[in-house]
């Protein structure tokens, strides 16, 4: 199994983390299946269908986040409920005004919400405590910060966002404007410029050659990198963004070649997971590196 999208938060390192308290402690948040007069429903459920909700290996821990939403299309509401005040119009031989239109939503809603079709989200959790990383597998920040809020409900997690000296924005657009990549990485052909006028003029180079000449002429107009495909270590290609957030993480054939086979599928799991959290920890290292390192909290001393 690997990560699609990385959402990286940092731990101090090591984090003597125990393991057992920390199951017991999402045992409190646990998944439940959304109830029939509710919207949505999330906590935490196993990562492998069994009584554990931490999966350990190796000193790497895995949590699920799933979360069941309802699907009620507002335009569904709508309709229904334009129904229903027409049959009160003749009723009352007037038409519902705003406020009764309101409850009258509502009403529907809660009427509709139990034969609501309902979808399942997973949202996968990495930590790290001998490197000191938390990664959450989404492209999404505002996901990320609904885990982050979960997992902050229990004790002790000493979480903080990932800093470093140098801007994403501003090293892309240093390797662009150089045509070169940090060392142990190489820059390939999806890129993103946009300038930091009100307009936001954006160029987008999506599987084609980046032009050098093309791209000294955005720089010189102004325009940053905000996300650039990379390849690291020819192991691991991904697009790194201006916020910090990793996507499109795709790892390449080279990580497989020596990949021991087992028939076993948990074995197999915790196979991909071990190769998985050891690549990935190495190359967050690296990037952090080929940004200048990490910021230092100031408030830390």
């Amino acid at each position: 199994m690997w990560f699609k999208n990385l959402q990286v938060f940092r731990l101090p390192a090591p984090w003597k983390v125990d393991v057992e308290q920390l199951n017991m402690q999402l045992a409190s948040q646990s998944f439940a299946n959304v109830g029939s007069s509710d919207m949505q429903s999330e906590g935490w459920a196993s990562p492998r269908n069994n009584d554990r909700l931490v999966h350990s290996v190796n000193q790497q821990l895995l949590l699920l986040l799933q979360t069941e939403k309802k699907l009620l299309p507002s335009s569904v509401v709508n309709q229904v409920a334009k129904a229903k005040a027409k049959e009160l119009e003749e009723q009352q031989g007037f038409a519902p005004g705003r406020k009764a239109m309101k409850e009258l939503k509502e009403r529907v809603t809660d009427e509709l919400l139990p034969r609501a079709f309902a979808i399942t989200r997973q949202t996968w959790v990495w930590i790290d405590p001998v490197n000191g990383w938390l990664v959450i597998d989404s492209s999404s920040p505002s996901k990320a910060d609904e885990v982050i809020k979960l997992l902050l409900k229990c004790d002790k997690i000493p979480l903080e966002s990932l800093r470093t000296k140098v801007s994403p924005a501003t090293a892309m657009t240093d390797w662009l404007a150089g045509n070169e990549a940090p060392k142990g990485f190489t820059i390939d052909q999806d890129t993103e410029l946009r300038a930091h006028t009100e307009d936001k003029a954006t160029v987008r180079y999506v599987r084609h050659s980046i032009d050098p000449d093309d791209v000294q002429r955005h720089i010189a107009s102004g325009k940053q990198c905000t996300k650039l495909a990379m390849t690291w270590d020819d192991k691991i290609s991904f697009v790194l963004a201006e916020n910090l957030a990793i996507k499109r993480i795709k790892p390449l054939e080279i990580l497989s070649e020596d990949k021991e086979r087992t028939a076993d599928e948990d074995e197999r799991f915790d196979a991909d997971f071990v190769l998985m959290t050891s690549e990935l920890a190495t190359m967050l290292d690296d990037i952090v590196f080929s940004l200048g390192g990490e910021l230092a909290d100031p408030l830390a001393a």
